[in-house]
């Protein structure tokens, strides 16, 4: 299981990623409002403000402080990590 890490020491399973989307449009917002009514939100931001929402394929919602580009970077090094030993 490959884990990448969203901040302040907690991890999401990059198998069950979805995508990592910016909180700052209204369709998001939605989105967020409607998991939260559903109790599938996570909120791993620890109070900081919420800067990228990460949707999983079990319908869980999960609201992190480090931005979409960084947690993409962090997932994309996950995958080139595992090309590295598969050619070992």
């Amino acid at each position: 299981m490959k884990l990448i890490n969203i901040g302040f020491g907690n991890m999401i399973s990059a198998d069950r990623l979805i995508a990592i989307v910016s909180p700052d449009s209204a369709p998001i917002k939605r989105i967020v409002q409607e998991a939260r009514e559903r109790n599938m939100l996570i909120d791993a931001s620890y109070g900081r403000r919420t800067r990228a929402v990460i949707v999983m394929d079990s319908d869980h919602v999960v609201l992190s402080a480090i931005l979409p580009e960084t947690i993409s970077g962090r997932a994309g090094n996950r995958e080139n990590e595992n090309e590295v030993n598969d050619d070992e």
